[in-house]
C-alpha cells in the first residue's frame, strides 16, 4: 500500500465529509427559512379566515400566502367549480361536491406535504453514512501507518501515535457532520408533523363550513347598477319611481 494512496483516499473522505457538512448547513439554514416564513403565513391567514363574518367573505381574502391559503384556495375554486352548473362527465366529477372537496383538499395537503419534506432526505442520508464515511477514512489511514511502520522495523510510539492520530481525525470529522444533521433532520421532522396537524384540522373544518353553507359559494361579482325608468320627464330607478307612485296614490 503506497503513501501516495493513502493519502489520496484519506483526503478524499475529508473532503467528502466537508462537503456534507456545508451541505447540511446550508439545508439546516434553507428548511429553518422555509418553516418561519409558513408559520407567519399560517397564523396570518388563520387569523384572517376565521375573522371573517361569514365564509364568502372568506373566500374573497386577497394576497394570502402559505399553505393553509393554498389548501383554502383550492377548497374555494371546488366549491364554486362544483357550483358552476356545467355539465361535466370525466370520472372526476362522479362524486358528489362533499366527496370532490375532500379529495382536492387532499390531494393539496399531499403537495404541501411535499415540499415540507424536500430535502429531509439528504439530511437523513448523510447523518446516517458520515460517521462510516469517517471510520472509513481512519481503517485506511491507519492500515496504512502500520504498513509504514513494518516497513521502519519500529514499533516506538513516536512512530505509531503520529499516522494513527491522523488517521483517527476522519471518524472526529465524520461524527462532527453527522450530529447536525441527524438533529435538523429530527427538528423538521417534528415541525411537519405539526403544521400537518394543522392543515389536517383545517381542512376538516373547511369541509364542515362548507357543509353548512350547503357547499355553495358565490363568484365576486359588480354590483349591478339599478335600472333606470322615465317618470315625469325624469330618470329615476324603479324602486324610487314605484315608491313615488305609491306616494301619489296615497294622495289621490
Amino acid at each position: 500500500m503506497s503513501d501516495i494512496a493513502t493519502t489520496v483516499i484519506v483526503d478524499g473522505t475529508l473532503n467528502t465529509l466537508i462537503g456534507a457538512s456545508a451541505i447540511t448547513w446550508a439545508l439546516i439554514l434553507i428548511k429553518g427559512i422555509q418553516h418561519i416564513r409558513i408559520s407567519y403565513h399560517n397564523r396570518n391567514f388563520s387569523k384572517r379566515f376565521w375573522g371573517a363574518p361569514d365564509i364568502q367573505a372568506a373566500a374573497q381574502l386577497q394576497d394570502q400566502q402559505g399553505p393553509a391559503a393554498r389548501v383554502a384556495g383550492i377548497g374555494f375554486s371546488t366549491l364554486i367549480e362544483t357550483d358552476s352548473g356545467a355539465s361535466t362527465h370525466d370520472l372526476e366529477h362522479t362524486w358528489d361536491r362533499q366527496e370532490l372537496l375532500d379529495r382536492r383538499l387532499r390531494q393539496q395537503m399531499q403537495k404541501e406535504r411535499g415540499s415540507l419534506e424536500s430535502g429531509l432526505a439528504v439530511l437523513a442520508t448523510i447523518g446516517s453514512i458520515s460517521p462510516f464515511v469517517g471510520l472509513f477514512g481512519t481503517v485506511w489511514g491507519i492500515m496504512g501507518a502500520l504498513t509504514n511502520i513494518s516497513k521502519s522495523g519500529s514499533a516506538s510510539l513516536e512512530v505509531v501515535a503520529g499516522p494513527i492520530g491522523e488517521a483517527l481525525v476522519a471518524t472526529a470529522v465524520g461524527i462532527a457532520v453527522a450530529v447536525p444533521a441527524v438533529v435538523g433532520y429530527n427538528f423538521f421532522i417534528r415541525r411537519n408533523k405539526v403544521i400537518w396537524a394543522f392543515l389536517d384540522d383545517f381542512a376538516i373544518d373547511f369541509v364542515h363550513l362548507a357543509l353548512k353553507n350547503a357547499f355553495v359559494i358565490e363568484r365576486a361579482s359588480a354590483a349591478k347598477p339599478a335600472k333606470l325608468t322615465e317618470i315625469g320627464g325624469g330618470k329615476k330607478t324603479r324602486d324610487a319611481a314605484h315608491e313615488d307612485l305609491i306616494a301619489k296614490e296615497a294622495h289621490a
